[in-house]
């Protein structure tokens, strides 16, 4: 790896975080909250100005124009590393407000991986604090490279590489020939669902502020609001619905709906067989927890299916907002609920966890290897949307999903021994590594992380980032190969 690229995309990047830390200094003078310009400003400072000194101490960096011949290890240790310093930026604010430094950092990488757990124990921070939290989590929602890629020349031909190495599906799902493109139509996607959100939240009578922050963080499945209570602490029906459609597509392919809208043709979303299990499994256990609710918990038909519907897609695409504490349901609904945890949204969307994809391609290598045992010989190739899906792509969702549980199995375990608790070990692991947010039990969606040891606190943080960079970067740095690094 050269250190030259590497500290010219990671300083650009610093550069340009601290221009996001000025927005909530805007938001605390539009409020009259004069105490909240220093901890944003100082934030903002410190990262333009590291980034700055970083390019004229390092002057190989400042004198790259470009990144056109970055190699994939380079590019997956910058998007590895970039996470990394702006979740520690991002923190830094948090600093302020009397929050130690495992718990700045364990609500700023929350929000920058869109995991939406929380250690706040009352909501009486200023509306600056909570715009900046809403923010991290839209702009962590689609990718902050993504978004370098989008809007930096330096990043034109290299962005292929760092592209696909934030957001390592199954398969390089591009719409446009050049990445620099597909990253901008993405973003404008996500900024005119955001903003059409906001205006009809507003309609419906949430309070401006609140609007913005709720849109913010629906978009980005991230599940952070202003309301200690969440959704539910607006009492507002329409408002519950419509996070939920928002929710909905905020798990679903952002390219497959563009290209549903460009060609005017909503029916296209059918024709994805991720987009189908995605729909009918939302629909199914929304269905089987409804009906529990009706028969367990005395629940109006309209109730048990706003409720049942909103959760199951709130944890399902890794949003984690709630209409409602399902943590008081009966045993049964909540078991499926956390299963539910497993499945995760669509490749290419703003949610987490294992993704729809990856089912169906380990669902389709099991049913293939089965009829192999039958037929040796016969040759079946695994498609998915009528396109052969080639080897290598099986073999590597394969060790994800298997690497996935390892990680998942391994931090539940120590945790539990942590915590004592086995509710707070399973819910929290899976809830970190899928950045889905609240769990059950004293980690539900009313209640904080707070209480939690330093240590879990350290492990969950852990989980975010490699639940949020899908274990790919993660994985390639046990290499010992991968560290030889140039001057």
């Amino acid at each position: 790896m050269r250190l030259s690229y590497i500290l010219n995309a990671i300083s650009l990047m610093m550069m340009y975080t601290g221009i996001f830390l000025i927005l909530p200094v805007v938001v605390a003078l539009i409020y009259h909250d004069n105490v909240s310009i220093v901890p944003f400003l100082s934030a903002s400072i410190l990262s333009a100005g590291c980034g700055y000194l970083i390019r004229k101490v390092y002057r190989k960096s400042a004198e790259l124009e470009n990144l056109n011949d970055i190699k994939k290890s380079e590019a997956l240790f910058i998007v590895a590393f970039s996470w990394i310093v702006f979740g520690i930026i991002s923190a830094i604010p948090y600093l302020f407000y009397n929050f130690s430094v495992i718990d700045a950092l364990f609500e700023s990488v929350s929000g920058i991986t869109t995991t939406g757990a929380t250690i706040f124990t009352h909501f009486n921070y200023p509306k600056a604090l909570f715009f900046w939290r809403s923010l991290t989590q839209w702009l962590g929602g689609l990718g902050i490279i993504v978004l370098f890629v989008a809007v930096l020349p330096q990043f034109a031909v290299a962005g292929r590489q760092m592209f696909f190495a934030e957001a390592p599906g199954p398969t390089e799902d591009k719409f446009t020939p050049r990445v620099r493109n597909t990253a901008s139509i993405l973003w404008r996607w996500y900024l005119g669902l955001t903003v059409l959100l906001t205006c009809l939240l507003i309609l419906v009578g949430m309070p401006f502020f609140d609007a913005v922050c709720n849109s913010l963080t629906t978009l980005s499945a991230g599940g952070f609001s202003p309301n200690s209570q969440s959704v539910m602490g607006y009492h507002i029906p329409a408002a519950t619905w419509l996070i939920l459609i928002f929710m909905f597509f905020a798990g679903a392919s952002f390219n497959l709906q563009y290209m549903a809208f460009q060609k005017r043709n909503p029916f296209l979303l059918f024709k994805s067989d991720e987009f189908k299990l995605y729909f009918a499994i939302a629909i199914l256990m929304s269905s089987l927890i409804a009906i529990m609710l009706v028969h367990a918990h005395n629940y109006n038909i309209y109730d048990a299916i706003r409720h049942s519907l909103f959760q199951v897609v709130s944890l399902m695409t890794s949003t984690g907002a709630a209409s409602i504490d399902y943590t008081k349901w009966s045993y049964s609904a909540q078991i499926l609920l956390f299963i539910v945890m497993f499945f995760g949204s669509c490749a290419s969307s703003a949610g987490g966890g294992i993704k729809m994809t990856r089912w169906i391609l380990v669902y389709k290598s099991m049913k293939n290897e089965i009829v192999r045992v039958l037929h040796p010989n016969a040759v079946i190739n695994v498609k998915v949307d009528d396109k052969v899906v080639a080897p290598e792509v099986l073999r590597q969702v394969v060790v994800f999903v298997f690497f996935y549980f390892i990680v998942f199995s391994v931090t539940a375990i120590i945790i539990t021994l942590i915590e004592q608790n086995h509710t707070i070990g399973l819910t929290s692991s899976i809830t970190a590594l899928g950045n889905i947010g609240p769990g059950f039990g004293s980690i539900g969606p009313m209640y904080s992380f707070e209480n939690l040891h330093f240590a879990t606190k350290a492990i969950l943080i852990f989980n975010m980032l490699v639940g949020r960079l899908e274990l790919i970067p993660f994985l390639v740095m046990l290499q010992r190969d991968f560290w030889s690094i140039k001057l």
